[in-house]
């Protein structure tokens, strides 16, 4: 059975912008209505 989603998991990231490696940047809303966005942020490596 497939739980529904509470409202603290349904919302609507906020548009931002970052920067890849090559310095182009980046806003969430250019992929809206696209495949489906999966961010990730790595530790820092030491």
């Amino acid at each position: 059975m497939v739980q529904p989603l509470d409202s603290d998991t349904a919302k609507v990231a906020p548009d931002f912008v970052l920067k890849d490696t090559a310095g182009q940047e980046f806003r969430l809303s250019d992929f809206k209505g696209k495949d489906p966005v999966v961010l990730v942020f790595n530790r820092g490596f030491t």
